[in-house]
């Protein structure tokens, strides 16, 4: 059973997916669902032997192309109402063990490609008004199978913290006639203790008002509403500052970094939405090396994030972390 349920209260859709009670829960490497078929091996999702990236549907997926009726009838105030949309898998490489960071920049030139591709053809659909591009990395965030791999969900309705995004970015605009997040980027820049790392056309920084110790935030300079707007040189950039985060990551504390990455970008739902600026978000659970970041009562159940450090000092031990130069890819 999967559907959607309103939420008069805050106003928000919750989903509920029953069936993702039953997806796997981290296999063995030697059972992998997510690396190739090897000759005389267990059969997996992949019928290959190896590739470069796949593209496939979720089997347990939160959302669904043809989605049952919903469990409870739909009232005035308790709504609910089918689970439409489509969730996507994008496996990264055949090599079990391997990160993101792992891979070559030009690989992740060819991962963004993946992305602009599918920001396009699943934006193509009548129904879907917002393409959500992320991955979960790591036991700590909750990953299930470790095989590196990321997320895309294809919503029907505006996620509900996008949504919020979307009427500041709106509230400003119409007050200034500028971007929001541009205003921000050159308040960050003007300041510069808390960017981490700059390249031609993008730059990487701690926000002013991060809630995660070590999280990041990546903004084209240019205003670009959404990744499939940005060129080869672009992308090619993007990828090499997008990598040098993920290394500094890896080399705070010498250890694979958990975290969660989300792009944040245009709605596909044919609307103008003139604030709307392309970035990409990390949120890593930890706040030391052996300490985690929880999401515990005041931030689940009054919305406030505690932050138990200054962005400025956690922005320059990451803009210490090795590479040091961009030109370090």
């Amino acid at each position: 059973m999967s559907e959607m349920r309103w939420n008069p209260i805050l106003r928000e859709w919750v989903v509920t997916a029953t069936h993702r009670q039953d997806r796997t829960f981290l296999p063995p490497a030697d059972f992998c669902p997510l690396c190739p078929t090897r000759e005389g091996g267990t059969p997996t999702e992949i019928p290959a032997e190896d590739f470069d990236f796949v593209v496939f549907e979720n089997k347990f997926p939160s959302l669904l192309k043809d989605p049952p009726p919903p469990a409870v009838p739909s009232g005035d105030l308790l709504k609910v109402q089918p689970s439409l949309g489509v969730c996507e898998v994008v496996l990264y490489t055949p090599q079990h063990d391997a990160t993101l960071t792992d891979l070559p920049t030009s690989r992740i030139e060819k991962l963004m490609r993946v992305w602009q591709d599918r920001y396009v053809e699943l934006g193509r659909r009548e129904e879907i008004k917002y393409v959500f591009i992320f991955e979960n990395k790591g036991e700590a965030i909750g990953v299930t199978i470790p095989h590196p791999h990321g997320q895309i969900y294809a919503f029907s309705e505006l996620p509900p913290k996008i949504e919020r995004e979307l009427k500041s970015e709106s509230m400003h605009h119409a007050r200034t006639g500028r971007c929001l997040h541009c205003d921000v980027i050159a308040e960050e820049r003007r300041d510069g203790r808390r960017i981490i790392a700059e390249s031609r056309g993008f730059v990487a920084v701690v926000p002013f008002y991060a809630r995660y110790p070590y999280e990041v935030h990546i903004y084209s300079k240019e205003h670009i509403a959404a990744i499939d707007q940005f060129r080869a040189p672009e992308l090619g950039d993007l990828s090499c500052l997008f990598h040098i985060v993920l290394k500094k990551y890896d080399n705070l504390w010498g250890l694979s970094m958990p975290y969660m990455m989300v792009m944040h970008q245009k709605p596909t739902d044919g609307l103008d939405y003139p604030g709307s600026h392309f970035h990409i978000e990390f949120y890593p659970p930890l706040r030391t090396a052996d300490k985690l970041k929880y999401v515990a009562g005041c931030e689940s159940g009054a919305g406030t994030f505690v932050n138990d450090t200054l962005p400025e000092e956690t922005a320059e031990q990451l803009r210490k972390a090795a590479p040091a130069r961009e030109s370090e890819c």
